[in-house]
């Protein structure tokens, strides 16, 4: 039985057997710090990359706390993009079909490009909870048909990707029509500046949980730094994937004008590409996130907006085609392999301009394999930052060769080249001696 790890939350034995159902073994670290806080009612920032157990974080507590008798809308989440708030809805239903209580909690989802006049039939009589984007809630309850006076917590998921689509008005809005001391629970990967002052003005006194998921581990996940140097990067692609044969890779790129080249190069070259970024028509996109999810294609080309939040199943390599112009994109974009303890490799494809962001993420703890291909196999190179490395090693091996000169009290002339002579002796010893030692291992 998995229940018992999450005994020490004081949950129900009807929330205990669902969580049984869903086969967790035990907490993540998020869900271990954030289900206490909320069951206690308190306000939360939680910050946690993404694969990290977030949405059960919150879901739990709040179907918990739910009073099922009252039929009103009790909790509302908001989500930044239709798919993510689908993605959410669907736990929320698969909780409810799982859960062996007589009386069950009622859900609806509340989004865009769907049948407006049917929905608001259907929000006639109040469900528990609500989940979906912010403009379509704010319109339904500027008409009335949802009723914000009930509800007791708020959920703003994914809240920097609401502020990356310039959505954070409607948020602003939708809470302006709650009560002051609603519960509000905001998820974000990062915290921007522009969600520092919403955070300020709605957020009395809240707990903040940062949980630093070693996602980036090297014994989980496998950095591979590959020099573009003019060579055309779906060929490079189609070589790699010849020598790693990915189960499901993602292919991340900056632009979605990008996306649509490369995925037609891909598409040349005869790999399975299927294609997700934010200029796709709604039921374009959904039709190839569909197609996604039941693993049609083995290479998904996508941007990071429209990736963002998007749950796609069994991702065994990302490649960095384009790679990103800061280093939290990157964590993100690898962040969608090696989920769930599994191991992942990230390929990245690098030019000159990219080696500041490179060099940031080195000093986060990321070490990367320099790696090239040749012929039909890799090839380890230099590191990208070898030449400097080694400037940096010869300066600091000829300041110790300095300190070992003697220092004479009584100096005679020609005597600062007797000393310069004598440290270029002791520096080669000490060149000879590193050598050695790197020869040993």
């Amino acid at each position: 039985m998995n229940k018992r790890y999450f005994q020490s939350f004081q949950l129900s034995e009807e929330m205990l057997n669902t969580i049984d159902e869903l086969k967790f073994k035990h907490p993540t670290e998020i869900q271990h710090k954030v289900i206490p806080q909320v069951l206690k009612g308190k306000n939360i920032i939680g910050q946690s990359q993404t694969g990290s157990g977030k949405t059960h974080a919150f879901l739990i507590p709040l179907i918990e706390n739910l009073h099922l008798e009252n039929q009103e809308i009790q909790k509302i989440i908001i989500a930044p993009t239709r798919e993510l708030a689908v993605q959410i809805h669907e736990e929320v239903k698969k909780m409810q079909a799982l859960s062996k209580v007589e009386k069950k909690w009622t859900s609806k989802l509340v989004i865009g490009g769907t049948d407006k006049q049917r929905l608001q039939q259907k929000l006639q009589t109040p469900p528990h909870i609500i989940v979906g984007t912010p403009g379509r809630i704010l319109d339904y309850m500027k008409e009335g048909t949802i009723n914000p006076s009930n509800v007791t917590s708020v959920v703003i998921d994914e809240a920097d990707l609401l502020i990356d689509l310039g959505l954070m008005d409607e948020v602003d809005q939708l809470l302006y029509r709650m009560h002051n001391d609603v519960q509000t629970l905001v998820f974000s990967a990062t915290i921007p500046t522009g969600l520092q002052t919403f955070l300020t003005k709605y957020m009395h006194n809240p707990s903040h949980i940062q949980i630093d998921e070693d996602i980036l581990s090297p014994e989980q996940l496998e950095h591979r730094l590959v020099p573009l140097r003019h060579r055309e990067r779906a060929d490079l692609i189609v070589k790699a994937s010849k020598l790693i044969n990915p189960y499901i890779a993602l292919v991340f790129v900056n632009k979605k004008e990008s996306a649509d080249t490369l995925a037609g190069e891909l598409l040349d070259r005869g790999l399975e590409v299927g294609i997700i970024h934010g200029g796709l028509k709604p039921r374009e996109r959904k039709r190839k996130l569909k197609d996604i999810r039941s693993l049609r294609y083995q290479y998904i080309v996508a941007t990071d907006l429209a990736a963002r939040g998007i749950d796609i199943p069994g991702v065994s390599h990302v490649f960095n085609a384009e790679f990103p112009k800061e280093g939290e994109a990157y964590i993100h974009r690898v962040g969608r392999t090696a989920r769930a303890g599994l191991e992942g490799t990230a390929v990245s494809l690098y030019e000159e301009d990219d080696l500041p962001v490179i060099a940031k993420l080195e000093e986060r703890g990321i070490t990367f394999d320099n790696y090239d291909i040749k012929g039909n196999e890799w090839k380890e190179v230099k590191e990208w930052n070898e030449r400097k490395k080694r400037k940096k090693e010869s300066n600091e091996t000829d300041q110790e060769a300095w300190s070992k000169v003697k220092r004479r009290k009584k100096v005679k002339p020609g005597y600062k080249k007797k000393m310069k002579y004598e440290k270029d002796q002791i520096h080669k010893k000490m060149k000879r001696q590193q050598f050695r030692k790197g020869k040993k291992k």
